[in-house]
This record gives C-alpha cells, sequence and structure tokens, in this order.
C-alpha cells in the first residue's frame, strides 16, 4: 500500500476519534456541563459507555442504534458528527499535507463542527469556542506563513466589526435583533484563521446560502419572514467553501466580471 494511502487511513481514524468527543461537546456544552467529567453515559439509563462500544461508526451500527444498557434509541447525529469530522480532516490532510496548516485547520474545522450542531439544536454559539478561538487563531497566525499575524489581526477586527455594522443597521432600521452576538464573535475567529481577505468572501457566500436555504425552508414550511433561522450554520459552511475552492471561485467570479464588461 502506498505511503500516502496508509498516511490518510490513520489521519481518517483520528478524525473520526476526534468526532466523537466532538459529539460530548455538543451536547454537553449548551448545558454547561464538563466535557471531561463523568465519563460518557446513557442518559437515559445511567449506563456507563465501555471503549468498545464507543468507536466511531462501527459501535453504532454493531448495537443497530440502539443503547446496550436499556435499548434507548441513539441519535443519527452521533456517527453523522463523527463521519463529517472523519472526512474533513482526511479531505484538510490530502489538501494541504502533514504541515502546520494542516493540524491548525483540522482544530477551526472541528471547532465548526461543534458550533453548527449546537447552533442548529439551541441557536447559540459557545462563547468557548469562538473567543477562544480567536485568541488560538492569532497566537498560531505567528507560526504559519498563510494568513500571518497581520492578516490575522485584520481579520479578527474585519471579521467582528463587519457584522457588528451590520447587525446595529439592522436594529436601527426594524427596532429588532437580527443577529446575535455569537455570529459576529464566530466572524472574528474565521478572521484569525483564515485573514481578513477570507472574511469578504464568507459573509457574500453565507448570505447567499442562508437566502436559498431560508427562503426554502419558509416556503416548505409556509412561514413568514420573521421565522427563526440560525446563521452560523451558514457562516461555517462559506468558511469551508473558502477553505477548499475559495481562491478558484474568487478567480473564476473576477474573470466572469472582466468578460461580461468587453
Amino acid at each position: 500500500m502506498p505511503p500516502l494511502a496508509i498516511y490518510s487511513c490513520f489521519v481518517l481514524i483520528f478524525g473520526l476519534l476526534v468526532g466523537s468527543f466532538l459529539n460530548v461537546c455538543i451536547y454537553r456544552m449548551p448545558k454547561d456541563e464538563s466535557v471531561i467529567s463523568p465519563p460518557s453515559h446513557c442518559q437515559d439509563c445511567d449506563h456507563q459507555i465501555r471503549w468498545y462500544e464507543n468507536i466511531p461508526l462501527l459501535s453504532y451500527l454493531f448495537l443497530r442504534g440502539k443503547c446496550r444498557g436499556c435499548g434507548a434509541h441513539i441519535s443519527l447525529q452521533y456517527p453523522l458528527v463523527e463521519l463529517i469530522n472523519g472526512t474533513l480532516t482526511l479531505f484538510l490532510f490530502l489538501r494541504f499535507g502533514s504541515t502546520p496548516v494542516f493540524l491548525a485547520l483540522s482544530f477551526f474545522c472541528s471547532s465548526l463542527v461543534v458550533i453548527t450542531f449546537i447552533d442548529i439544536e439551541h441557536q447559540i454559539i459557545p462563547d468557548e469556542i469562538s473567543l477562544s478561538g480567536i485568541v488560538v487563531g492569532f497566537l498560531l497566525s505567528f507560526f504559519i506563513k498563510e494568513p500571518g499575524w497581520l492578516d490575522s489581526l485584520l481579520g479578527i477586527l474585519l471579521g467582528g466589526g463587519s457584522l457588528l455594522v451590520v447587525a446595529y443597521g439592522y436594529q436601527l432600521l426594524t427596532g429588532k435583533e437580527g443577529m446575535g452576538g455569537g455570529d459576529i464573535k464566530l466572524l472574528a475567529m474565521m478572521g484569525a484563521f483564515l485573514g481578513w481577505k477570507s472574511v469578504l468572501f464568507i459573509v457574500f457566500a453565507s448570505s447567499l446560502i442562508g437566502s436559498i436555504v431560508g427562503v426554502s425552508i419558509m416556503l416548505l414550511q409556509k412561514k413568514d419572514s420573521k421565522l427563526a433561522i440560525p446563521f452560523g450554520p451558514y457562516l461555517a459552511s462559506a468558511a469551508l467553501l473558502y477553505i477548499f475552492y475559495g481562491q478558484p471561485l474568487i478567480q473564476w467570479y473576477f474573470n466572469f466580471g472582466t468578460l461580461n464588461n468587453r
């Protein structure tokens, strides 16, 4: 087996294992519970989950999606989070190789997975992730060539500042809060990891994705424009889009604009 295939297998397994821990974060953080103690257990019968019952993906299949102690249904979210994080980690490795950028973006993307699932269910973005992510992203920028510490700092200021202006503007026009502080801190965190240039792309792409998905949901559910839709997942989707396809999409956009102006 080629070395790349072997390394890729280890990276995938590592991503799946991290995904298992992310499930703990997703469940406990909104409840202000420790993600370290107590050990993983069934919420219905308090059955302590053994190591062989906690193997990513495989345990869910072997247990047929049920608790071994009481037979309670295990949410499909658990293997889904593991699979998403494992896949993202593998793709990052194939894109950036075994570099500091890969490690930094793996941490960043895992954070986005937790934020997305928490925001979808609870419509909150934990400060423990976003604020600490701003600090970690900025500190890492001193050791990584791209984006570099200056671009990272500008990304924090532009990311937090741009959404702050939008939030205040919307509130002044409508008298209602249209964007939470969690989204503002999340975009600042994205700027810290990806640099200021990413912020413009993420704001545009997330707004476009959010508009398409939001309108579709409102039409399907026959709800009006007052339907509360968390914006965090759209920001996360746009950030991932920037990581893997940002530069080609930006280049395509400018080339397309140049052709139209001829």
